[in-house]
């Protein structure tokens, strides 16, 4: 009988507590923002210390979190800027050859070339001299494309040499600055006939040598290949092509040496594109 008591009691005991939790739980649910007021000034110097606590932890992810950003970022515009200088190159290499082409275009019409048989053929240069005196060249044209020794050979801005040696896919170029270079030219319009030569040491003098000294040559004159056919014999240049402009004329050392000084129309230090004018005449 005790034991039944006692079981009932228990029994009782648990189910006021279990309809004491159901109450506070719909108390609280209708009335949350109380509960929480209370939950929070239990815990809140709890938070408070571990705020401070946590903070330094929090701070260094954060360093962490921003460095790696930025340093993708300053990647990312590195990369951004390495594109944009790239193309930017690439735009002015095309603008320069694009001028260097239609310099070409324009002397292949002129009245050197437009009625000439002289059949052009285009070409880059591949390697230069190694020495300091600018003499030859290597383009990347030859035989496979009709070049020949002694072809002449001409930039946009007029003559710079002729073929000195050639092979399948590549030409050697002797240029106007070669010891071994020498040129029939005149100077126009007063047709005054001589040979250009290098003045040994300036890649950018030429001399206009053996001219006849009672005829007067004066500077700013214009000098061109005089280009003569005789008995079967014709020149290795065409007529007409421009070779430079005279910088200086003294009256006496036209009577003494018979020469005038050259400026060369073509920076021969610093060629690029140029053409080689295959099948003309020969000797």
């Amino acid at each position: 009988m005790y034991r039944k008591q006692v079981r009932r009691r228990r029994a009782l005991l648990a189910l006021l507590v279990l309809g004491s939790f159901v109450l506070l739980t719909l108390t609280y649910g209708q009335r949350s923002d109380g509960f929480q007021r209370g939950v929070s000034t239990i815990f809140s110097p709890l938070q408070t210390v571990a705020d401070r606590a946590l903070k330094p932890a929090r701070d260094l992810v954060d360093w962490f979190d921003q460095t790696f950003e930025a340093r993708g970022e300053n990647e990312r515009l590195q990369a951004e800027l390495e594109r944009t200088r790239t193309l930017a190159v690439a735009g002015q290499e095309a603008l320069q050859e694009n001028g260097q082409l239609r310099k070409l275009v324009e002397l292949d019409r002129g009245p050197a070339l437009a009625s000439s048989a002289y059949e052009p053929v285009t070409g880059r240069v591949i390697a230069r001299s190694p020495t300091i005196w600018h003499s030859t060249v290597t383009i990347d044209v030859g035989s496979d494309d009709g070049v020949q020794v002694e072809d002449p050979v001409v930039s946009g801005d007029g003559l710079v040499g002729r073929i000195s040696s050639v092979e399948g896919g590549s030409a050697q170029v002797m240029l106007l600055t070669d010891h071994a270079s020498a040129i029939s030219a005149k100077v126009v319009p007063e047709g005054v006939q001589g040979v250009v030569k290098p003045e040994v040491g300036n890649p950018e003098d030429l001399i206009l040598d053996f001219i006849d000294s009672t005829r007067k040559v004066h500077r700013g004159e214009i000098v061109v290949t005089a280009g003569w056919r005789a008995q079967g014999l014709a020149s290795l240049f065409p007529p007409g092509l421009p070779v430079g402009e005279v910088t200086r004329a003294p009256v006496v050392e036209q009577e003494a040496s018979q020469q005038v000084h050259v400026r060369p129309y073509a920076d021969l230090r610093d060629l690029d594109l140029m053409q080689v004018l295959t099948g003309g005449s020969r000797r």
